[in-house]
């Protein structure tokens, strides 16, 4: 699932990021390339206790409401949620054995199993995929 959020930057400050569709939920970023990463943790934040999220306004509607900050140099990202549950799931995955050689490698590099090495891989790859 995906948000709209719009960003805000004033000459001199950070930038803001809010979202249309869940009040309340805004991140802050010193950086345009930290924007979509503040804006992930921002939605990890808000749905951290949710049981449901709710749908998201189509674009339309977000350029609609937003046409005057955009009008003024403000922009839209879609930000993804990566929703936490603290259920795990076994998957049975198949590897080149130099490639699993070296993810092990790197897994022991930073105090990580497999598991949560390729999960934080994948997730550091969602967002820099999402923010490109």
């Amino acid at each position: 699932m995906y948000y709209w959020a719009i960003v805000h930057h004033d000459e001199g400050s950070a930038y803001g990021v809010t979202f249309p569709d869940l009040e309340g939920c805004f991140a802050a970023a010193d950086d345009q390339e930290k924007v979509m990463s503040a804006a992930i943790e921002a939605l990890d934040l808000y749905f951290e206790d949710a049981t449901e999220a709710p749908a998201a306004k189509s674009l339309n509607t977000v350029h609609e409401i937003y046409k005057e900050d955009l009008a003024e140099g403000a922009y839209l990202i879609q930000v993804p949620l990566i929703p936490r549950t603290t259920k795990s799931v076994r998957v049975n995955l198949s590897f080149d054995q130099g490639l699993l050689s070296a993810i092990d490698n790197a897994a022991d590099r930073v105090g990580l199993n497999r598991s949560a090495f390729l999960a934080m891989a994948a997730k550091q790859t969602i967002q820099n995929t999402e923010a490109a």
